[in-house]
């Protein structure tokens, strides 16, 4: 690309106007002898034009163009859920959400949700639990602005970072109150929470124990995401204090209860101005510290329209311009990668061991791979490998 810092502010101004309660805004761009024409962003739908869109009589099966082809695992997995908003004003950095379904929460009706429970019990295959009663983050039902004209004015892309605004109301007893509905339904014996739980949004509603009590299949799945403040800033993502505390939380409520469930973490490795010695801190707090066998990992993968991408890309934070280390080889990724599962990486490091700033963090030119390596984890010491998810036994 001819000029990457305006391919950056590019991105600014896209994010900006989307995450606008009323944008109004018609960017135009010239490309050769035309011009690139992007229209506004359709505004929030409003509940009742939401819950017209979902009371819509939908078949609620695959097309019939798969029948006869064996199972859809897309399908198998949503099938017997329900969503109950649209919309995120979490603004993490990796993620599009915020693109495609904005930033301001659009919930719907307890009516609508409710008739939509009652029909997925009536469907022939359904057993008494419902997947997920969810949506792009599990507990922002009905959450948004107390003041509605300072959220016109708003330009920020998310209401939870560099800190909660002040203006949100956080209140999850509606979310509460609606759950209890649904678990009062005819036909219904469980009603698992399966997205991704906010738990920097809590409030002192008793949220986490109703859904560890009564909403947890086994697994709470939380995105913690990583550990170390500088990348967990580049990510828009709270403080790892928060997630230590909910781990004590989540095992006093189980300690109470009886329950055998498990708290199942997500982590990103190769995030733009994540390095080497970022994840060798992870690996000792969240392996070593917090004794987790990690499952839900990935490296990332730049997506399009994410803020993370635009900085693995350019290599900068486009809104600040600070120059942010990236890690782009397969090398340097693999190397990453391997402190999920506690392993120690061949050879020498990407980046200096010392600790500097963003702006001065660069991986060495002249690197030779030293190939790849199985990333399963290790079990401990007296541990049954079978019981280690990824460790296959030889036969």
């Amino acid at each position: 690309m001819r000029d990457k810092r305006a391919f950056g502010e590019n991105f600014t101004i896209i994010e900006t106007q989307s995450n606008l309660m009323e944008p109004t805004a018609t960017l135009i761009e010239a490309v050769g002898d035309r011009y690139v024409v992007v229209t506004p962003p359709n505004t929030t739908l409003s509940t009742d034009e939401l819950d017209h869109s979902f009371d819509l009589p939908y078949q609620r099966a695959p097309h019939p163009r798969y029948n006869g082809k064996g199972d859809i695992p897309a399908w198998e997995m949503i099938k017997h859920s329900v969503n109950i908003h649209r919309g995120c004003f979490g603004g993490c950095s990796f993620c599009t959400i915020s693109a495609h379904q904005g930033k301001f929460i659009n919930s719907r009706s307890e009516r609508s949700i409710l008739a939509e429970v009652e029909r997925v019990t009536r469907m022939p295959d359904f057993k008494g639990y419902l997947s997920d009663v969810g949506a792009p983050s599990a507990n922002m039902y009905r959450m948004g602005g107390r003041d509605r004209e300072l959220c016109r004015k708003c330009h920020r892309p998310s209401c939870l970072h560099p800190k909660m605004c002040p203006n949100l109301d956080n209140d999850h007893r509606p979310l509460l109150a609606l759950y209890e509905k649904i678990r009062a339904v005819k036909g219904v014996k469980k009603a698992f929470v399966g997205s991704g739980i906010r738990y920097d949004l809590f409030d002192e509603s008793p949220y986490l124990d109703t859904v560890v009590k009564y909403h947890t299949s086994g697994r709470l799945k939380v995105a913690p995401e990583h550990t170390e403040d500088a990348v967990l800033k580049l990510m828009r993502k709270p403080p790892f204090a928060l997630f230590e505390r909910l781990t004590a939380d989540f095992q006093r409520i189980c300690r109470r209860e009886g329950l055998p469930y498990q708290l199942i973490p997500y982590f990103i490795s190769s995030h733009p101005g994540c390095t080497e010695r970022d994840m060798r801190s992870l690996s000792e707090k969240v392996l070593g510290k917090l004794h987790f066998n990690l499952e839900q990992v990935q490296d990332l993968t730049p997506t399009p329209m994410t803020l993370s991408s635009v900085m693995f890309y350019t290599g900068e934070n486009p809104y600040t311009h600070e120059k942010v280390y990236v890690a782009r080889s397969q090398e340097e990724k693999r190397r990453q990668k391997s402190y999920f599962f506690n392993e120690k990486p061949t050879g020498n490091p990407t980046v200096p061991e010392r600790r500097t700033t963003a702006r001065q963090e660069r991986a060495p030119k002249n690197y030779r791979p030293n190939g790849d390596r199985t990333s399963a984890p290790r079990p401990r010491k007296g541990e049954d490998p079978r019981a280690i998810p990824g460790i296959k036994r030889k036969r």
